[in-house]
């Protein structure tokens, strides 16, 4: 059973765990890098952290121009740029430590026109597994500051799965939302 812990309290596990790896986000995400940087060991943890906020910056993260930018495929080339970078990073290391890559791409509450619902995609990946979760939004009822949170929550989330870690952010979402998470 899943315990479910504060974002403080799983960043101090994340930090506790042996595994190095790189966050990229897009759109959203940016409080969970805040959260990993801002409690001692961040420097066990994280090797490289990126935030390709426009299109361009994004194409050339991950090396190709994506029909859909927030998407389960985008996700998952960020995730898959995010560990050649790690292990692009410790190349020269004797490393026995798991690495990881994170990628998050999302589309949250704007002050423009947007066609497009409110959404965001996670994806991870250590090398040997791999994972991805994705939240759809109802954007009458939540803030900016409020989608944040909870996409934030879950690229903590994702860190915690790429390392072994089996406590959660609890993902509260609204009966007129979609979420899912696997691993």
């Amino acid at each position: 059973m899943t315990s479910f812990v504060t974002p403080r309290e799983l960043v101090a596990l994340i930090h506790g765990r042996s595994g190095k790896g790189c966050v990229v986000v897009t759109g959203a995400g940016v409080s969970a890098l805040n959260h990993l940087f801002s409690q001692p060991g961040g420097s066990r943890t994280m090797l490289d952290a990126q935030v390709p906020y426009s299109i361009r910056a994004l194409t050339e993260y991950v090396g190709k121009l994506a029909e859909q930018h927030v998407s389960a495929i985008e996700a998952q080339l960020m995730s898959s740029s995010a560990f050649k970078r790690a292990q692009h990073l410790t190349n020269n290391e004797e490393n026995t430590e798991i690495l990881f890559g994170v990628g998050c791409t999302a589309a949250l509450a704007t002050d423009r026109a947007r066609r497009g619902e409110d959404r965001a995609h996670i994806s991870w990946t250590n090398g040997v597994s791999s994972g991805e979760s994705y939240i759809w939004f109802d954007k009458s009822n939540r803030t900016r500051p409020d989608e944040e949170e909870l996409v934030s929550a879950m690229v903590l989330n994702a860190v915690a799965s790429a390392i072994g870690i089996e406590e959660r952010i609890k993902i509260e979402e609204l009966d007129t939302e979609q979420f899912n998470e696997s691993n």
